[in-house]
């Protein structure tokens, strides 16, 4: 997210204008009335714009939806990116991205294929990208035709006796891999729950340091109505904060990623300790990390949309949704 403003004075007769913020460093004044980019890739579109042009080109793009935090990470709507200057830019830097997912029990019989498949047909297409499908049953792991460029491993994890464990523990084994695989081969992490579909381009626009997703049921509604943990003996306790965000989908880079299981399986581990166990388990302690870490990225509902909330404006496309929910017939008790 940029930032920039303009200081307009007049002196000596003469209207003077005066550049501050991030993108001070790119433009530079021609005159008082026009400015041409310097050392930028915004050079492409136009070698010269004219103060009002240059704040339609920045401004206009998404005036429906909020854009930005208040600690200037960019929240990623459609309509405010070009797609293939966000592919040629991950290009050539080299990006490659891990994606992990974890299929336990009948969970990998219901979704698993379905996950990859939508997966090859949407997903950091023209990156490379290595899949990390964590099961307990690996020889039901199905086959999949992967593209160039693209490969999947698989990695035998405990079957725990709640789901609730499954879900927390995943901290520890996305942590574990990192250290031992992923920080070797790939520049970026996305941890996915196996139960969605993709839909629409997941592309490189949702790269960055530290990601985070806006849940798709709270993005609209007031803070005192986000289910954050209220326990205070919790440690992923939490009275206020930015958004509520959705465990469903998170990533980064890889050191931030590993960062952030770490730190949420030390919570969770401290809880057990204290026999106390989180209102919305992994993701109340997600939570509770992105309001001490902030996101250097944050994605729009967009990026996982569930369908029974019905159409809204502002969701002009959905590039990953939630598949039908059986939790009755598929989770442990």
């Amino acid at each position: 997210c940029h930032s920039l403003w303009l200081t307009i004075f007049q002196h000596d007769g003469t209207l003077q204008v005066r550049l501050h913020g991030s993108l001070s460093n790119v433009l530079e004044k021609k005159n008082h009335k026009t400015f041409k980019f310097i050392n930028s890739p915004l050079r492409k579109y136009c070698k010269t714009m004219t103060c009002k042009s240059f704040f339609l080109f920045f401004f206009s793009s998404r005036q429906d939806v909020q854009t930005c935090t208040t600690w200037k990470a960019p929240i990623i709507w459609q309509g405010m990116f070009k797609p293939d200057d966000y592919d040629q830019e991950h290009k050539s830097q080299g990006s490659s991205v891990a994606l992990t997912v974890f299929a336990i029990g009948r969970y990998l019989d219901v979704y698993l294929k379905d996950f990859l498949d939508s997966s090859e047909q949407h997903f950091m297409l023209g990156l490379p990208v290595t899949y990390y499908v964590f099961t307990d049953t690996p020889e039901k792991v199905p086959n999949i035709k992967l593209d160039p460029q693209r490969s999947l491993k698989i990695i035998q994890v405990e079957r725990h006796k709640r789901w609730q464990d499954i879900s927390m523990m995943r901290m520890k084994s996305i942590s574990d891999q990192i250290e031992s695989d992923i920080r070797h081969h790939s520049t970026h992490v996305f941890c996915f729950d196996v139960d969605q579909l993709f839909t629409g381009r997941f592309g490189p626009e949702a790269l960055g340091e530290s990601v985070a997703l806006l849940h798709a049921h709270f993005y609209r509604l007031p803070k005192w109505l986000f289910t954050y943990d209220q326990n205070p003996k919790s440690s992923a306790y939490l009275a206020t904060g930015d958004f509520y965000y959705h465990a469903a989908v998170f990533g980064g880079s890889w050191r931030n990623v590993k960062a952030l299981a770490d730190a949420c399986h030390k919570s969770i581990m401290e809880d057990k300790q204290n026999n106390v166990e989180a209102i919305w388990h992994d993701e109340s302690h997600l939570n509770k990390y992105f309001w001490l870490h902030k996101p250097s990225r944050v994605l729009s509902p967009e990026f996982c949309w569930d369908a029974s909330i019905g159409k809204r404006s502002d969701i002009q496309v959905r590039r990953l949704m939630w598949a039908p929910k059986y939790y009755n017939k598929l989770r442990i008790a």
